[in-house]
């Protein structure tokens, strides 16, 4: 350690800038390690550098110390620090005596309470989860075309520049709502749902959007408080949730109708593009248009069928009637043969049912009847006695006979 002399002056003992450096840099360097909480800004690093700096600010009053930690040791921490994040710094000050610079040399660096805030977001995650309000069949579609688009982000945010300058670039005639609020900090939580409900009581909001662009663990924190978690499962309309960055969850996520990997692709989810939508209209009416000129050309073609049939009907009818005419002319002029010899067959039939009856042609068969003096017929042996005349008639005359004998 080198020797801090002064120079002698008359009475008075005079310390040069480099002597007055160096002892105060040697008086620091007694004092002990110590942990030092604040929020990174500023932080420099690069491959070429042996240091990584950044500088440790107070969020309260604004208050700042600048940080040094050889690089080999900040690699070796895997931490990915990011402007704004929050954390516990463990070192030793240190002045650098050329400039009368004083630093903070860091020895490790600790995320300040992200394990505490980690466990209690679980919590609450299984918590709702169980309630259901993370549930798919609760989630809404987004409407086609919204009559108003409702934006919940912070004052002056890119969030709200991106999510606003892709709706209007995609759909110029959307109506935007936006309702600034805090989107970190202690009051954001409230003010986020009081802006959602704000949003809600205006007419013709369909869709509302809740973004903000990237930050801390601790920056996104008001978005995975219960209240607004509830906020968005209880709104009346869906919900678009596009907060940080791709691979931030914070719990508004899982509770929305929908999320989106930034405030960009939210816009494009809420509305659809002008120029698509017209081309599809376009491609629609085109295919009304055939759709319709089809129908008709269906229509003329059944019509001059039909058509065709009735200018043949009158003429088919006729025809059929000159047939039957005709068939009934030739009936009119076969029914008196037809019924003259229906009767001739049938008196045939009644001639040959009584020329079979008639006892001329019993007689004709050998058979003779006999009768007695008086005209009876002898019917039996009985009737007549020996020594009795009788008279038999033959098919073609007859003979008078005397009974010789009558046997019975």
């Amino acid at each position: 350690m080198a020797k801090v002399e002064a120079l002698p002056y008359d009475d008075r003992t005079v310390y040069s800038v480099a002597a007055f450096n160096r002892g105060v840099g040697q008086w620091l360097s007694r004092l002990p390690t110590l942990w030092v909480e604040g929020e990174v800004t500023e932080l420099r690093r690069h491959e070429r550098w042996a240091t990584v700096f950044f500088t440790l600010k107070d969020p309260a009053d604004g208050s700042s110390v600048g940080v040094t930690m050889a690089r080999g040791r900040f690699d070796a921490l895997r931490l990915d620090l990011s402007d704004g994040e929050r954390v516990h710094v463990f070192g030793r000050p240190e002045l650098y005596e050329q400039r009368a610079e004083f630093k903070l040399r860091a020895l490790t660096i600790e995320r300040f309470g992200a394990g505490a805030h980690l466990a209690s977001l679980e919590r609450l995650k299984a918590t709702l989860a169980a309630e259901g309000l993370f549930a798919d069949e609760r989630k809404r579609p987004l409407p086609f075309l919204p009559r108003r688009i409702g934006v919940v982000t912070g004052n002056d945010a890119a969030a709200k520049r991106d999510v606003v300058t892709t709706i209007c670039s995609r759909f110029p005639p959307a109506s935007v709502l936006v309702a600034e609020t805090y989107v970190q900090g202690p009051r954001a939580a409230g003010e986020i749902v009081a802006a959602i409900g704000a949003l809600c009581e205006h007419p013709n909001v369909d869709v509302i959007v809740l973004t903000r662009g990237g930050g801390s663990f601790e920056d996104l924190l008001p978005f995975s408080d219960e209240r607004v978690v509830r906020a968005v499962a209880e709104c009346p309309v869906p919900v678009v949730s596009a907060v940080g960055h791709e691979q931030d969850t914070p719990l508004c996520d899982l509770a929305a109708d929908v999320r989106a990997s930034t405030p960009t692709a939210a816009g494009k989810l809420v509305v659809p593009e002008l120029t698509e939508l017209c081309g599809r209209l376009d491609r629609a009416r085109d295919a009304l248009g055939r759709n319709v000129t089809r129908s008709l050309e269906r229509d003329r073609l059944r019509l001059a069928r039909s058509a065709e049939r009735l200018r043949a009907r009158p003429r088919a009818t006729v025809e059929r009637e000159r047939s039957r005419l005709e068939r009934a002319r030739e009936r009119l002029v076969l029914a008196p043969a037809l019924a003259v010899e229906r009767k001739r067959a049938g008196l045939d039939k009644t001639a040959a049912k009584l020329a079979a009856l008639s006892p001329v042609q019993t007689l004709e068969r050998g058979y003779a009847i006999v009768r007695t003096e008086s005209g009876e017929v002898v019917s039996s042996a009985a009737l007549v006695s020996p020594g009795e005349r009788v008279d038999v008639t033959l098919a073609d005359g007859g003979i008078g006979a005397r009974v010789e004998e009558v046997r019975p």
